[in-house]
């Protein structure tokens, strides 16, 4: 099933500004809240990709790249994450609520559940997140045409392997937080006009762990994460080009003790080919041929992100003249169609003639078949030709 516009999802337009796109955000969340809608997954769905399309229309550089190539950005990804939209769960979207509600869900005193800490299920204790990482992979032309694959060592927080993350000495140095006995949790009744509004945040105590480490890990210092270096194999996928980002999901900074990784952000960067210039999804190369070869024709080799190529030079060709190389460009990200390219005609003149060279030209100056008609105050190319060499 093809997915929504993600402008329709939100009700607002294409250039809607910042604000806008936020303010019809806050609404939807409102008004799709699971909390305020229990059991109704047709209401969860729409909160879900509500909250899809604000994570991607509230970031410029997403936006940027979903204005442009639309989902087909998203699938750019080796894992399918080019933007970042799409795959959310519960725990990625109540995160947002720091932002759009300053600080938790508008639910948060009302329903007692939700909020930027969304606890995990079953012991509702909070699942901290490592941050994202962000590098950039140099690619020549030939593997942007191609596609390639980038062995990458990257340096970043890694889960400790003495304590595998826990951040305790040992399994018996956790102990069940007193503050909210295990749930990771507090709740406050409070008696108002309209009754008993119960709110619920995160416990002071055990940052939402539930749990707190009697003995911390002697190497990591209760943090279950160190600094360390990780081998990451990326896919890229063929048509790139400088500035797009993709996303590889769970790849970046791990997080403290067994929670959700980060992600690794790869921005692309094209290194200039020593020939060759890409103009979008087409190849451009300047070929330069005497003036001999474009009176009476020929046939040369030209490189292309192929390899050689031979192509015919038609008698009479004129400086200027474009011939196109259909196929022979690079292709367009998950699709079939490729560019062309495009071999630019110039024509060179020699600076530096024999004797007989010169005698030769002379004679072939008078022949009608080299005077192209110039207009009244312009002179022949041999005449011009002629006092460029005295």
């Amino acid at each position: 099933m093809a997915k929504r516009d993600y402008y329709d999802i939100l009700g607002v337009a294409k250039g809607a500004p910042a604000d806008e796109v936020k303010k019809a955000y806050r609404k939807m969340a409102i008004k799709y809240h699971p909390d305020k809608n229990p059991g109704d997954k047709e209401a969860e769905e729409s909160f879900k990709e509500a909250a899809e399309a604000y994570e991607v229309l509230s970031n410029p550089e997403k936006r940027q790249r979903y204005d442009q190539f639309g989902h087909a950005a998203n699938a750019s990804s080796p894992n399918g994450g080019g933007y970042g939209g799409g795959g959310m769960d519960m725990n990625d979207i109540f995160s947002q609520f720091g932002d759009i509600f300053g600080g938790g869900s508008p639910f948060e005193g009302f329903f007692g559940g939700g909020g930027g800490g969304r606890q995990s299920g079953g012991g509702g204790r909070r699942v901290a997140r490592g941050s994202n990482l962000r590098i950039k992979v140099k690619l020549t032309l030939e593997e942007i045409a191609n596609g390639a694959e980038k062995k990458i060592k990257v340096n970043k927080q890694v889960i400790c392997k003495t304590c595998e993350g826990t951040g305790a000495k040992d399994k018996s140095a956790f102990q069940t937080c007193s503050t909210c006995g295990g749930s990771g949790a507090v709740r406050r009744v409070t008696n108002t006009i309209l009754g008993q509004m119960q709110t619920t945040s995160t416990c002071p105590t055990c940052n939402g762990e539930g749990s707190v480490i009697t003995s911390k890990c002697n190497v990591c210092h209760g943090d279950g994460v160190v600094r360390g270096e990780e081998t990451i194999s990326i896919n890229i996928p063929a048509g790139v080009s400088e500035g797009m980002q993709l996303s590889m999901s769970g790849k970046g900074n791990a997080a403290p003790r067994g929670g959700v990784p980060g992600d690794l952000i790869i921005l692309i960067e094209e290194m200039p080919h020593e020939t060759l210039k890409r103009d979008g999804n087409n190849i451009i190369y300047d070929l330069h041929i005497n003036f001999v070869d474009a009176a009476i024709g020929s046939s040369v080799e030209v490189p292309t992100i192929d390899g050689k190529a031979k192509i015919k030079i038609e008698p009479g060709t004129q400086g200027g003249k474009i011939l196109r190389l259909k196929g022979k460009g690079v292709p367009e990200v998950n699709s079939y169609h490729r560019g062309d390219q495009l071999v630019h005609i110039n024509i060179w003149t020699p600076k530096a003639l024999s004797r007989e060279e010169r005698e030769t030209l002379e004679k072939l100056q008078s022949s009608p078949n080299f005077k192209p008609n110039p207009g009244k105050n312009e002179k022949s190319f041999f005449e011009r030709m002629k006092e460029y060499f005295e």
